[in-house]
């Protein structure tokens, strides 16, 4: 009967890796590629903002008419 809930077997010890699982905080990055919408968000917004500044820099870059 000792046998039965000694830890490595059983029940008490699917229970104590459930425990375990749900106490370990999940990383920053993989919540960012979970979440379908903030990639939608993040893949127009960044190339936007990059092709803007982008383009400011070439209008800034052209020689002013005498």
């Amino acid at each position: 009967m000792a046998g039965k809930h000694e830890r490595g077997g059983g029940p008490a010890s699917a229970s104590a890796v459930a425990v375990d699982a749900r106490d370990e905080r999940i990383p920053v990055m993989q919540q960012i590629l979970d979440n379908p919408f903030l990639l939608l968000f993040l893949g127009i917004t960044v190339p936007t903002v990059f092709y803007v500044i982008w383009g400011i820099m070439e209008v800034a870059s052209i020689p002013l008419a005498k």
